[in-house]
């Protein structure tokens, strides 16, 4: 059998390309639903105009006139189903989730699909037949008798087979000739068609191994890639419009625990008109809009239909038992009108048992008081972004935190950061870090995953999770510490990584880290950072 550090590096990069995948597949689909939507204001521009064309002959025409009214007429309607529509996909968010199967077939992951034969062109499937001397020189007519009589009529055949022989070697020239050619022309195909087909043939084993390793570690209860089935499951699934399908996921195997942060849509998903009227005598399309109750109702409900599909989604599709407890937090990245700062309220926060969930008829409840009696914490009024605490902290999911000291408080002008051990530094690194407004958490040297400090910067859009290595140096830091940097801040998914020494970095290491998202702090940056913060040290290398 394969180490499993083996399966876990064909793990990771099986998950890469598995999420490269999905993330392609639902940047298309968004692609498409913009296309269709720019399509069909394009139809109604051109519908408009042309109304505006009509409008001016209906008043020289009287059926133009009618008819133009009649077209009025279809365009409120046809406003008015899609009104009607997307109300009614707001509303059957959760049934229609009901009677799919959201589980993931390993089979469908796999290629089993043949690489198609090799197709010539019209031109070159038919096989070329050369006509033979005897066929050829059997079409020259044979003198007659009457013709020997003629005199000369001997050396005047001799002529016609020499004019023959010379044509039929032309003919016999052209025919090797366009053999040859063609003959090129199928084996170039044919080698390109192999080559071609041995990299689809690569790319099946390729893709069918890292789906067997994928599945394996699956079943085998592998962290990484229950994060990954899971992703997948809800990647495949279809809402409306508007509604962003953005998460992130974290799974603690001990009590099988799955915690989900998910990005939930603002009420803009709902229409704030509840009618659209054509007034014939302003020839004008007016507006009703829906009542505040009503979207605020609508809203609730799309809340709540997001949190208990995704339940059932993750828990329908756990075939391997993995999930135990689900957690739920759902917010909406939007900006406060009041101050017009961006804000990131959660609007519902809920933690249940899969076995607990799984009594419950999801065909026949009322939504928000299933919530309830799973003991949800829902907003009351999530149309006016009134935030309830998350049951649990997704960033604080991570097993691998530990207590930190205060290291830094410690400080004095006399300090010297090269007497301090490592784990020391280490925690006085997260000190800092914590100091500057992040969130950071020391990790257990055991199980860092070359990690020693992982920080969550909580602005929007700039903010993020943020990996941090510290390195209690005296001699140059090369390149190789930045590499492991840069993969642990892949495989943790982060949006930057920063490597803190008390020495310096050589030329390579900052070539490699240009252009990538890695901050490299020196022991002059470092010094820096810990007086802007109120606290002086020094570092004194030790003599060798």
């Amino acid at each position: 059998m394969p180490k499993r550090s083996s399966i876990n590096k064909s793990l990771k990069f099986s998950q890469a390309m598995l999420d490269l995948a999905l993330v392609g597949i639902r940047r298309e689909n968004r692609r498409e639903r913009v296309r269709l939507k720019l399509e069909s204001a394009r139809l109604r521009s051109i519908e408009k105009a042309k109304r505006n064309t009509a409008k001016q002959r209906a008043f020289e025409d009287k059926e133009a006139k009618q008819r133009y009214i009649e077209s009025r007429i279809k365009e409120t309607k046809e406003l008015n189903q899609e009104l009607s529509e997307t109300v009614s996909d707001i509303r059957s968010i959760l049934q229609r989730a009901l009677n799919i199967d959201s589980g993931i077939t390993f089979e469908n992951l796999r290629i089993n699909e043949e690489y198609p034969k090799i197709e010539l062109p019209a031109e070159l499937k038919t096989e070329p037949v050369a006509t033979s001397r005897e066929e050829y020189f059997s079409k020259i007519a044979k003198p007659s008798t009457l013709d020997k009589l003629i005199p000369g009529w001997e050396k005047r055949y001799q002529k016609t087979l020499q004019e023959a022989e010379r044509l039929f070697k032309e003919y016999e020239d052209k025919f090797n000739t366009y053999v040859a050619g063609r003959n090129a022309k199928i084996a170039k195909l044919t080698e390109e068609y192999e080559n071609d087909k041995r990299a689809y043939d690569l790319k099946v084993q390729q893709r069918n191994q890292e789906v067997d390793e994928f599945e394996s570690a699956y079943k085998s209860g592998d962290p990484s890639a229950i994060v990954t089935y899971c992703s997948m499951i809800l990647e495949r699934s279809e809402y409306p419009d508007g509604f962003p399908q953005e998460f992130r996921m974290a799974y603690v195997p001990e009590p099988k625990e799955l915690v989900v942060e998910y990005e939930l849509p603002t009420k803009a998903v709902v229409p704030s008109v509840a009618e659209y009227r054509y007034v014939k005598t302003k020839d004008n399309i007016d507006e009703k809009a829906r009542k505040s109750s009503e979207v605020k109702e609508l809203y609730l409900d799309a809340v709540s239909s997001v949190c208990l599909r995704t339940l059932y989604e993750l828990i329908r599709a756990d075939k391997e038992n993995h999930l135990h407890v689900i957690v739920f937090n759902g917010f909406v990245q939007t900006v406060d009108p009041a101050t017009g700062k961006d804000i990131r309220p959660h609007l519902i926060s809920i933690r249940t048992t899969t076995e607990k969930f799984n009594e419950i008829n999801l065909s026949k409840v009322e939504k928000r008081a299933c919530l309830r009696n799973l003991g949800a914490q829902v907003s009351p009024q999530p149309d006016e972004l009134l935030a309830v605490k998350p049951v649990i902290e997704f960033d604080m999911v991570d097993k691998r935190f530990v207590e930190e000291n205060d290291v830094i408080s410690a400080l004095d002008t006399r300090s010297n950061l090269m007497d301090l051990n490592p784990f020391e530094f280490e925690n006085l690194v997260n000190n800092l870090f914590s100091k500057m407004g992040f969130e950071a958490k020391l990790t257990r040297s055991s199980r860092d995953g070359g990690i020693d400090v992982v920080a969550f910067d909580s602005r929007p859009i700039l903010g993020g999770k943020v990996v941090i290595q510290a390195k209690r140096y005296k001699n140059v830091v090369g390149v190789s510490a930045v590499r492991d940097l840069y993969g642990s801040m892949i495989n943790e998914g982060a949006g930057k990584g920063i490597l803190v020494t008390t020495s310096h970095y050589g030329a390579d290491a900052y070539d490699f880290a240009k252009d990538k998202p890695i901050e490299l702090i020196d022991g002059g940056g470092l010094l820096y950072l810990l007086e802007q913060n109120g606290y002086k040290a020094k570092i004194i290398f030790p003599e060798d």
